[in-house]
């Protein structure tokens, strides 16, 4: 599977690198500033980005405007941001593409490789990662939303842990219900979001990114 990395940071940039190419993963090239991760992305088109938010020349958002800007050259190009803070603004117009495919996770977070791996994978698989710190400060901006005020308090916790990645079998576990329980949960989300049936898991995706778009 092959990978860019957008991160200015070099011990945490050759880490990453290390880490990834440990877990079968192919670093086709690490960009240390905006532009050149664009020009990564877009040329090399790969099966996921790793993007850092804050990168040179400014340290603002260019990592983030970058992946942005790529999905728009390279639409449903997957994309999991690894920053240090929650950008509400920047999360959120990365989520407005309901493509899919995208990831935000906090670096401070990430103590286990085997989550960050599987997050990785997730996203490069056209689902989300998100970090629960991310999801209850974007909650906070869309509480008016009005078709999520028809799910129950229940259907929004299910929907919560959707987001973070869990499968069924998953949440039923976190939440000490079954997994007849969950789907039938995640049916009445479905129903009450106005997303038809599908073969795939498009509607789970959609869900999600209906949730954190608000």
């Amino acid at each position: 599977m092959r990978v860019v990395i957008g991160e200015d940071l070099a011990l945490l940039r050759d880490g990453l690198i290390r880490m990834l190419e440990a877990h079968d993963f192919d670093v086709v090239e690490a960009a240390d500033n905006g532009p050149s991760l664009l020009h990564a992305l877009v040329t090399h088109k790969p099966d996921v980005a790793v993007v850092d938010v804050r990168m040179p020349p400014t340290f603002t958002d260019e990592g983030l405007r970058a992946a942005i800007e790529a999905r728009k050259q390279v639409p449903g190009l997957p994309v999991l941001v690894l920053s240090q803070y929650v950008e509400q603004l920047y999360a959120r117009e990365l989520l407005s593409d309901a493509g899919g495919a995208v990831g935000y996770l906090l670096k401070d977070r990430v103590s286990d490789v085997a989550q960050f791996i599987d997050a990785v994978r997730r996203v490069a698989a056209g689902g989300t990662a998100m970090d629960p710190e991310v999801i209850s400060r974007l909650l906070a901006r869309h509480s008016a939303n009005e078709p999520l005020q028809r799910l129950t308090p229940r259907e929004r916790e299910v929907l919560e842990h959707m987001a973070e990645g869990r499968s069924n079998a998953a949440i039923a576990a976190k939440l000490f219900i079954t997994d007849k329980a969950v789907s039938k949960h995640t049916n009445n989300i479905f129903t009450k979001l106005d997303l038809p049936p599908s073969e795939d898991d498009n509607r789970r995706v959609l869900a999600v990114l209906a949730y954190l778009n608000g």
